[in-house]
């Protein structure tokens, strides 16, 4: 299988990397768009601010790629909010895979949201073999809002949307490559769709 982690300068890619290769899997770092393209299976990762994300998108044309992508498709963290249609990140506009907005918690929580909870109301092939309410961790100041491609909630003052998918794309808000067996289901469960 040949599978490929998207390099475009935003996102701690060594930790999912190396969450794969303990799965028995080698995971290709590229921004390359032949072979992003030729991939069974493509991980959008990102970590960091959004306008910023979407620049380095554009400069290498990925930003037309992505959504455009037939095969699996997993976006983590930002790169699930990078999906959406808008983020009230640096106001920019998103990839318009995924029908919802992302907003900023408000102050009545602590920002960013930092650590484990729980993700509920599953609807996935993506979450086989996880349990109701199991824990991830999360790390992030804004959410998506709900929408029709809602896979998972979460609540932290308010509940949002912690996965989505769209056909072939799918977003999680938390790191499975940092949530212990649970998150390393998900990631088996998304090389086996």
């Amino acid at each position: 299988m040949k599978l490929v982690i998207i390099n475009y300068g935003a996102g701690n890619i060594k930790s999912i990397q190396f969450a794969f290769k303990r799965l028995g899997y080698d995971a290709v770092l590229s921004n390359n768009p032949e072979e992003i393209k030729s991939a069974d299976k493509v991980i959008f990762p990102g970590v960091g601010e959004a306008s910023s994300a979407m620049t380095m998108l554009k400069e290498s044309g990925l930003d037309i790629l992505i959504p455009k992508l037939k095969q699996p498709v997993l976006g983590i963290c930002l790169g699930m909010q990078l999906l959406c249609e808008f983020t009230e990140e640096g106001n920019t506009k998103g990839l318009g895979v995924f029908k919802t907005v992302v907003k900023r918690f408000d102050n009545s929580v602590k920002v960013p949201q930092m650590g484990w909870n729980v993700i509920k109301n599953l609807k996935s092939k993506l979450f086989r073999d996880v349990k109701e309410k199991e824990y991830m961790y999360l790390v992030h100041s804004y959410y998506a809002e709900h929408c029709p491609e809602t896979i998972a909630t979460t609540d932290y003052g308010l509940n949002y949307a912690s996965a989505l998918q769209h056909k072939n794309f799918y977003g999680v808000q938390f790191h499975p490559e940092k949530s212990s067996t649970a998150g390393a289901q998900i990631l088996q469960n998304f090389l086996d769709l």
